[in-house]
């Protein structure tokens, strides 16, 4: 009875040994996943194809994408402790925001070449991430003779008439409205908030949708309910290349980045570095922009694209000198005073 005893125990002994590599395993694998806070859709795919796989192949870290993207989540998770993922790319507001509450990773240039990183990337906590614009489009089929080239067009209702939309959210329609009242380009910051809001007085009556999602805009412009309307280029130019007969108009178009980041806290936080620069590389960005037609945050990025690509590109040489910078730092500390009086003047 006794050595049956001992038999068995040696059996349990045995087994939980035999048991505890699959225990460990998964532990050990964990530590080599970074998870990425990201968008969905085409843009989710264009990242695993240029950014997750060959990350993977040259580190052999694993990557694992969380969506949607949200600065609530991250916020939570950073207060709690519990983190669904590691790092992300927010808009610069957003990031801005985020920095100022603690809520971002310093950069650890014992894993990021400082060196190496192209002119004005290193914002704050974070790496510039692609680039996006919002420009003029209109229905060349309803304007054949052609629509509007600027914004002090866009409100010249006599010599444009048409069907209108802009965007429902602050600064942006400011941003439109001083351009239009002659402010130039490179004089637009800080912005005159009272001038702006007379010059939307103006349109105010002219505009047939203030549209808020992106999908909206969309819809709005690709089924003809509205004739010219201020929307983000890459949208625009999916259309355009699938056939809409849009015209996308370069001068006074807005170029607005984002920036990578590291949430604050994370356990993996040494991994997201490591993905984070190579995002920014000038292959991952440039074969990422060759697809979606954003523009590339490092110049060396156009090496790898073709010319066709760079012609879309919001970053390329010739639609920034026709163009402006969205002045994040100036924006973010007057984005709550701005949004809500913008509210107040939509609803009345």
């Amino acid at each position: 009875m006794t050595t049956r005893k001992l038999d068995r125990r040696t059996v349990i002994k045995a087994g939980a040994l035999l048991a505890a590599p699959f225990i460990v395993r998964p532990l050990r694998a964990q530590d080599n996943i970074v998870y990425v806070n990201t968008y969905g859709g085409a843009w989710t795919a264009t990242e695993r194809k240029h950014f997750y796989e060959p990350f993977t192949a040259k580190t052999g870290i694993q990557v694992r994408a969380v969506e949607p993207v949200s600065f609530t989540k991250l916020k939570a998770q950073v207060q709690s402790g519990n983190y669904e993922w590691d790092c992300t790319a927010l808009n610069m507001i957003d990031f801005l925001q985020a920095t100022s509450e603690g809520l971002t990773e310093p950069l650890d240039f014992s894993i990021i070449n400082k060196a190496a990183m192209p002119p004005g990337a290193i914002v704050h906590n974070g790496i510039r991430n692609v680039i996006l614009g919002t420009n003029i489009v209109y229905r060349k089929d309803k304007m054949p003779k052609g629509g509007p080239q600027s914004w002090k067009d866009f409100w010249d209702v006599a010599k444009f008439p048409g069907r209108r939309s802009l965007y429902a959210q602050a600064p942006l329609p400011l941003e439109w409205a001083l351009l239009a009242d002659g402010v130039p380009r490179d004089k637009l910051y800080p912005l005159d908030i009272d001038r702006a809001f007379k010059k939307l007085d103006q349109i105010k009556p002219h505009i047939l949708v203030w549209w808020s999602q992106n999908s909206q805009a969309d819809q709005l412009i690709k089924d003809g309910e509205v004739d010219m309307i201020g929307m983000h280029n890459a949208r625009a130019q999916l259309h355009i290349d699938q056939g809409v007969p849009l015209e996308l108009v370069w001068n006074d178009g807005r170029t607005d980045g984002g920036a990578w980041f590291v949430a604050k806290g994370t356990p993996r936080k040494k991994l997201a570095m490591q993905f984070i620069e190579f995002t920014i590389g000038a292959k991952a960005q440039g074969e990422f922009c060759s697809v979606l037609p954003y523009g590339p945050s490092n110049p060396e990025a156009f090496k790898f694209m073709t010319p066709e690509a760079v012609a879309k590109s919001p970053t390329s040489p010739e639609h920034l000198k026709n163009g402006y910078v969205a002045d994040a730092e100036w924006i973010t500390p007057h984005i709550a005073q701005i949004k809500e009086r913008f509210a107040q003047w939509i609803a009345t």
